[in-house]
C-alpha cells in the first residue's frame, strides 16, 4: 500500500453514552475522493477527526500520511496574524523544495560523478523533485493567487487581520491556504459552506485536479456527484457502513434500485405468506378430526382414508412450517418515503381554539398578517392590501412592493398550483419575499391574497413558544389528536424515535427545523413557502424532499442555495435583484 493510503481499520469510538461509530473501517489509495454522507449525527464529523488525530479512537488503528491537511481545524494563526502570513505558511514547503532543489544542484554541478558522495547527492535530488511535481512546487505562488480569486478573496488586502475578517471569510481562506499546499491526503468538513456558485465550481475543479486522497463529508449533493469517486453511507445498517462507487448519481441509482429490489421481494414474501395462511386455514379444516364427512369423502375414506389423511396433515404441518419460518424472518416493510399527506382533514382549518396549545407553532409557521402571533400549520393568511388587483387564479399578487434596501419587486402573482423557485445574490431580499408573503412582515406597495388561504412557512430560524414540551405533545397538539394519530411523526422519517421525548428547546438547530417541517408535511397549506427547506437534511432526506415537492399539493414558492435542487427545479424561477 502507497505510504500516501489513508487506513482505518475497525475504528470504534464512543461520545457520551452514545457509540457514534462501530467498527468503521476505511481504505483511500491516491487518487480516491471518498464522500462521508448520512444523517446529522451519524458520525461524519468524528470520523474525519479521527482521521486527521485530531481525536482518538476507542478501538481500532488508523494509519495516515504525514503530509496530511484538515480543514475543519482552525487555522494556528490569532486575530492579529495577517492574510499573508497565512499564504506565506501555505507555501512555505512550495518554497522549501525549491530551496532545496537549488542547493543540491549547486552541490551536484561542483562534486565529481565519480566522487564517493555523488551518488547519495543524486538520489537525495530525485526524491525532492518528486516531491517538488507532486505539490506542484514551482506553480505554488501562481496558484495562490488564482486560489484567492476563485474563492472570492481577491479583493482581501494581504496585510488585513485575521480578527477583522468575517467567518465566511476565515473559512474560505483556511480552504484556500489547504489547495494551495496540496497535501498528500485531505479532508473537508462541509467545504462549500460560505460558498457562491462560482466559488463552489471552482473547488470542484480544484480537489479533481489533486493526486493524493480526499476524504470530505457534505451535504452538498452538487459538490459530491462532480468530486467523488465513492462514497460511504454512515446511516445504521445491518451490515455497517456501506461504500458505494462512483458519484452521487451512481449513488442515487444504486438505491433506487435496493428500493425497488426490497420492495419486491417484500410483496412476493407477503403473496407467499397469505397463500400459506390460506393453505393451512383451508386444508386444516380439511382434516378436522371432529369434522362430519360427506358422502363422497365417506366412500373415499372407506377405500383410502388413513393415506389420505396422512398425506392431507403432511401438507398442513409443511405449510404450517414454512408459514412459521417465514413469519419469524420476514423481511421488514420499506419505510414510506416523504410525501406530503393531503386529506380532506388536512385542507381543514386544523385543531380548534379550544385545543390547549392549537395557536402554538414555531417560528417556521408563523401567524400571516401579525409576526407577533401564532398559529396552527395552515391557518388562513391575511387578506392583504385592499384594492390591490389580482390576477385570476392568483392565490397572491404582489405590486410594486419595497422595503427600503432590502426587497423590490414590481409584480409576482403566484397560482394555485404554481412551483416557484426564488434564486439570488444573497443579500437580494430571498427570505424578506417569503415572510412578506406570509403576511408576516409588512411592507410598501401592494399585497393580495385569496381570502381564507391556509399559509405555511419554513423559515431558517425555527423557534418554539413552548420549549419544555416534548417533541411529541408539540406535534400531537399543533396538528390535533386526530390528525397527529392519522399522520404519526415517526411515519415521516424527519426525527429519530429516541428524540420524540425530549423538550424541543433541547433539539439542535437542524432538529427543530425538521419538526418544523413535518408540521408541514402532516397537513400542508395551499401556499406553502419554504426557505432554504434542504438545510440540515442529509442527502437522501433531500432527493425524498425534492420528489414530495414535484407532487406536492397547492402553490409553492421556494427560495434555495442548494445547487443540485436548482438544477433540477421544473417549475418557474423568479430571480431577485438586490435592492437600492
Amino acid at each position: 500500500m502507497s505510504p500516501s493510503a489513508l487506513l482505518a481499520h475497525d475504528i470504534v469510538r464512543t461520545l457520551g453514552t452514545r457509540r457514534v461509530l462501530d467498527g468503521v473501517s476505511l481504505t483511500a489509495s491516491p487518487g480516491r475522493r471518498i464522500g462521508l454522507i448520512g444523517e446529522n449525527g451519524a458520525g461524519k464529523s468524528t470520523l474525519l477527526r479521527l482521521l486527521a488525530g485530531v481525536d482518538e479512537p476507542d478501538a481500532g488503528s488508523i494509519t495516515r500520511p504525514a503530509d496530511l491537511g484538515f480543514l475543519h481545524q482552525e487555522m494556528p494563526f490569532d486575530s492579529v496574524s495577517t492574510v499573508a502570513d497565512v499564504l506565506d505558511d501555505a507555501l512555505r514547503e512550495a518554497r522549501a523544495d525549491l530551496a532545496e532543489l537549488e542547493r543540491l544542484a549547486d552541490l551536484l554541478a561542483r562534486v565529481p560523478e565519480d566522487s564517493p558522495g555523488h551518488g547519495e547527492l543524486l538520489d537525495a535530488y530525485g526524491r525532492r523533485l518528486e516531491r517538488a511535481r507532486e505539490r506542484a512546487s514551482w506553480d505554488a505562488d501562481r496558484r495562490a493567487t488564482i486560489t484567492l480569486d476563485g474563492l472570492g478573496l481577491a479583493a482581501l488586502g494581504h496585510d488585513r487581520a485575521l480578527g477583522t475578517l468575517s467567518g465566511g471569510q476565515r473559512s474560505r481562506l483556511a480552504l484556500a491556504a489547504l489547495l494551495v499546499r496540496r497535501p498528500s491526503a485531505l479532508l473537508l468538513d462541509e467545504p462549500t459552506n460560505h460558498l457562491d456558485d462560482g466559488a463552489a465550481a471552482f473547488l470542484e475543479a480544484r480537489v479533481r485536479e489533486l493526486p493524493g486522497v480526499v476524504v470530505v463529508a457534505s451535504h452538498d449533493r452538487a459538490f459530491l456527484d462532480a468530486v467523488c469517486t465513492d462514497l460511504i453511507d454512515l446511516d445504521p445498517a445491518m451490515d455497517g457502513p456501506v461504500r458505494y462507487g462512483g458519484t452521487y448519481s451512481a449513488y442515487q441509482a444504486e438505491r433506487h434500485a435496493e428500493r425497488q429490489r426490497w420492495e419486491r421481494r417484500y410483496a412476493e414474501e407477503q403473496e407467499e405468506l397469505a397463500a400459506l395462511r390460506r393453505s393451512a386455514r383451508v386444508t386444516a379444516r380439511v382434516v378436522a378430526p371432529n369434522r362430519e364427512r360427506r358422502d363422497n369423502e365417506k366412500m373415499m375414506y372407506g377405500l383410502r382414508g388413513e393415506r389420505v389423511q396422512s398425506q392431507i396433515a403432511r401438507r398442513v404441518r409443511n405449510a404450517t412450517r414454512r408459514l412459521d419460518e417465514l413469519e419469524r424472518g420476514q423481511v421488514g416493510e420499506p419505510p414510506r418515503p416523504l410525501r406530503f399527506r393531503v386529506t380532506a382533514l388536512a385542507q381543514g382549518t386544523g385543531p380548534s381554539d379550544e385545543t390547549p396549545g392549537a395557536h402554538e407553532t414555531p417560528g417556521a409557521l408563523g401567524a400571516p398578517g401579525n409576526p407577533d402571533a401564532h398559529a396552527s400549520p395552515g391557518a388562513p393568511g391575511a387578506p392583504g392590501t385592499p384594492g390591490v388587483p389580482g390576477v385570476l387564479g392568483a392565490v397572491v399578487s404582489l405590486r410594486d412592493v419595497c422595503l427600503p434596501g432590502r426587497l423590490e419587486v414590481a409584480r409576482l402573482d403566484v397560482s394555485a398550483t404554481e412551483h416557484l423557485l426564488v434564486t439570488g445574490a444573497n443579500g437580494a431580499g430571498k427570505s424578506t419575499l417569503l415572510s412578506v408573503l406570509a403576511g408576516r412582515l409588512a411592507a410598501g406597495g401592494g399585497v393580495r391574497r385569496r381570502p381564507g388561504l391556509s399559509v405555511g412557512l419554513l423559515s431558517q430560524d425555527t423557534v418554539f413558544a413552548r420549549p419544555e414540551r416534548t417533541v411529541r405533545d408539540t406535534y400531537a397538539l399543533q396538528l390535533g389528536a386526530e390528525r397527529a394519530e392519522e399522520v404519526p411523526l415517526a411515519s415521516l422519517g424527519l426525527m429519530h424515535e429516541p428524540d420524540l421525548e425530549k423538550p424541543v428547546g433541547q433539539l439542535s438547530v437542524g432538529q427543530r427545523r425538521r419538526l418544523a417541517l413535518a408540521l408541514l408535511v402532516a397537513r400542508p397549506p395551499e401556499l406553502l413557502l419554504l426557505d432554504e427547506p434542504t438545510n440540515h437534511l442529509s442527502p437522501r432526506l433531500c432527493d425524498e424532499l425534492e420528489d414530495a415537492l414535484g407532487a406536492g399539493p397547492g402553490a409553492i414558492v421556494l427560495a434555495s442555495h442548494d445547487r443540485w435542487l436548482r438544477r433540477r427545479w421544473q417549475g418557474r424561477e423568479f430571480r431577485l435583484r438586490p435592492a437600492r
